[in-house]
């Protein structure tokens, strides 16, 4: 009996006749997962979708086939819903809740935001919209890689290539004298800035594209939020922990 009972024939019969049953119960209670329908819509799309691919229309045959698989896919995510195979799977429960919440966010009606609301936002996030100093110098330092002679770059630049200590020391200098010691990434340099532009607030009228994007998506994020606070409402939580 125990040698019978380790035979993988029997195991897949077992498997099998559990599936069978549990089929047989899911469609028993299911309402309307019976019916596949197929719109003009779609048909369009899986004929464009191969189009796509092919670079030229598909045959009656070839789009024919092209449905076939559609209804296979449909059939075999039906079953696999049906008999619990996308609850323990992490992947599939990642993309079931990426595709929620983007019905969630296309069902949000957002009108688009007034130049007070936007200027208010500019005002309220000035770190985000902001124009980084520029600096023109030449230097004379230990290393012979660097260059003599440096045009008007924005701070990070300057820091990309003589580290963050030097572009923040040459932000403090007065243009017109030769300062230093300056150090940087590659030694101390002696340095006379030839233009400095302080750093400034954006206008409305600069920003305003990236200032709506913004404001537009943290509205979404709220709305999402609430849509989920909502439905939380009509559940039970319960955290078990361990004794």
């Amino acid at each position: 009996m125990r040698a019978w009972l380790r035979e993988p024939l029997v195991h897949f019969l077992a498997i099998g006749s559990l599936l069978f049953i549990v089929f047989q119960w899911t469609n028993g209670t299911r309402s309307g997962s019976r019916r596949i329908v197929i719109t003009p819509g779609q048909v369009d799309a899986i004929a464009a979708g191969f189009t796509r691919t092919w670079m030229r229309p598909p045959t009656d045959a070839e789009l024919k086939a092209q449905l076939d698989e559609y209804v296979r896919e449909e059939i075999a995510t039906r079953e696999a819903v049906a008999i619990g195979l996308d609850r323990d799977d992490p992947i599939v429960r990642r993309r079931m809740r990426q595709k929620f919440e983007f019905a969630a966010e296309d069902s949000i009606d957002l009108a688009p935001p007034s130049d007070a609301e936007l200027q208010a936002w500019l005002a309220e996030h000035p770190a985000s919209f902001q124009v980084e100093p520029s600096i023109a110098f030449r230097q004379i330092g230990d290393s012979r890689m660097l260059p003599a002679e440096v045009a008007t770059s924005p701070r990070s630049e300057v820091a990309r290539i003589f580290g963050d200590a030097f572009a923040d020391g040459v932000l403090k200098i007065e243009p017109g004298v030769w300062s230093g010691p300056v150090h940087s990434t590659y030694g101390v340099h002696r340095v006379l800035v030839l233009e400095r532009t302080p750093a400034r607030q954006l206008t409305l009228a600069e920003a305003r594209t990236l200032v709506e994007r913004e404001l537009m998506v943290d509205r979404r994020r709220r709305h999402l939020e609430a849509i989920y606070a909502k439905l939380l409402a009509g559940y039970t939580v319960v955290v078990e922990r361990r004794k």
